[in-house]
């Protein structure tokens, strides 16, 4: 079973977004490994906060403007 894992800046996706997402990644792994996966493909969006990621000593925080709107 294909297990595909997101880890994305929370609400930087609309609900309509991740839907785009799990579609189009079912559908890349199924040009990979066949029709059969598709019923056994997960795909995990998970959402960290706000300030609970950063690279090289920064916090990051996702700017307003690039939020989603749902």
């Amino acid at each position: 079973m294909p297990f595909i894992n997101i880890k994305t800046p929370e609400a930087a996706f609309s609900r309509a977004q991740k839907a785009e997402l799990v579609q189009t990644l079912t559908s890349l792994m199924v040009s990979y490994f066949g029709e059969t996966v598709r019923p056994h493909t997960m795909v995990l969006i998970e959402e960290v906060k706000d300030g609970g990621y950063g690279r090289a000593d920064v916090v990051f925080t996702l700017p307003e403007a690039y939020r989603a709107t749902d």
